[in-house]
């Protein structure tokens, strides 16, 4: 009997792939009939977690801390992250403010959810993270793009937002440093930006992967920011699927709600395990730091040696943002084709908004001697792109 109630909703409908995830999973499938892929595709840290990390977690394991934690998460955690905030930035908050969950996707849904109405706006940057519009759409919200340019270093001008900003604007969503261009905000941007009295949702889960220029917080400029971070790139404990969000007091309780009936909670083992890096993986995280900032310089100089100057140096997270367009004006195909000719998996530039259109990404959290292997086939594959 056929069963005519089945259906899929349009808002299911509406959420696009994330193409990064999709280069991925192509790539697994090749790698499963034996082929070798030089993987500069995915934003995953190539480093094992801290051992003082996987030594907490053990220890947690022992003590039979695996039930669940409170729906924010287990008050050592929120206590540690605020005073790691008071460290590094000079800020105060209370540890009440932090909201654990489970990676940051959560933390961005929820926020989302407490600020949007349909029809609300959101201003960002176009180039952007892939699934920031997705995250505002599902909850009935309309993403508000502003180009950002290669030949400004792709700065977000505050004075494009003053432009943009009407009574639908409910928040401004920045990321600094950017994925995926590796732009830092300056601190007279940040400072223009909250100026302008519109909430600001502030994603800075690659703070600590800083290479040019200083290391900031929203939360140094305005008190009643959103900041959205977590582990999963600075410490390599992408696996753990552990984040967070500093959030104003009066959004506290709404979080706590939305946390309580769609997550529970964040995992317990992994909350002990964050406790640990933010406590003893200092060491970890400057080893991991440097030898970012070493890979990124040799991913640079070896696209300049194929062709292929960057006009925009990243200044942090892990990516390079590669003008292709002398190549293409379709990344996604171009992406598919250096895949299955080249056997290097790429991102398309597409997947980070229009503005990215005829631009790859290329990650440099993986070794050295893997990223040259790929600039190796990637000058193979290019000097032969436009014969017959």
């Amino acid at each position: 009997m056929v069963n005519n109630r089945l259906f899929i909703t349009d808002r299911a409908n509406a959420v696009t792939p994330f193409l990064v995830m999709e280069i991925l999973e192509k790539a697994k499938e090749m790698e499963l009939r034996g082929e070798d892929i030089v993987h500069l595709e995915v934003g995953e840290p190539d480093f094992d977690s801290p051992k003082c990390v996987k030594d907490a977690a053990k220890e947690a394991i022992d003590r039979s801390e695996t039930r669940y934690s409170p729906s924010l998460g287990l008050r050592q955690l929120r206590e540690a992250i605020a005073d790691d905030y008071r460290k590094k930035y000079g800020v105060k908050f209370s540890y009440e403010r932090v909201v654990i969950t489970s990676g940051t996707s959560p933390v961005l849904q929820m926020i989302f959810a407490a600020l949007l109405e349909r029809g609300d706006e959101v201003i960002m940057t176009d180039p952007h993270y892939a699934c920031y519009p997705s995250f505002v759409n599902f909850f009935g919200g309309t993403p508000v793009y502003i180009k950002t340019w290669e030949e400004d270093n792709f700065r977000l001008n505050p004075a494009d937002i003053l432009s943009r900003i009407t009574e639908k604007t409910r928040a401004i969503l920045i990321n600094s440093p950017s994925n995926p261009t590796g732009t830092i905000l300056s601190v007279p941007d940040m400072q223009e930006i909250v100026k302008m009295a519109i909430p600001v949702v502030s994603d800075e889960i690659y703070n600590g992967l800083i290479y040019d220029g200083e290391e900031r917080s929203i939360l140094e400029f305005c008190d009643n920011a959103f900041v959205v971070d977590g582990f999963s790139k600075r410490y390599a404990m992408t696996g753990w699927r552990l984040g967070f969000a500093v959030v104003p007091e009066i959004y506290v309780r709404p979080m706590q709600r939305l946390a309580q009936n769609f997550f529970i909670s964040a995992p317990t083992v992994s909350q002990w395990a964050g406790i640990a890096a933010l406590d003893k993986a200092g060491e970890d995280l400057e080893i991991m730091r440097m030898e970012y900032g070493r890979r990124r310089d040799f991913l640079l100089g070896g696209l300049k040696k194929i062709g292929l100057d960057v006009a925009s140096d990243p200044a942090g997270a892990f990516y390079v943002f590669v003008n292709m367009r002398a190549y293409t004006d379709d990344s996604l195909a171009f992406a598919l084709d250096i895949l299955e000719k080249a056997k290097v998996a790429v991102s398309p530039g597409i997947d980070f908004g229009e503005g990215g259109e005829g631009f790859i990404r290329l990650s440099y959290a993986t070794s050295i001697e893997r990223i040259e292997e790929g600039l190796t086939r990637l000058e193979k594959y290019l000097s032969s792109y436009f014969q017959p």
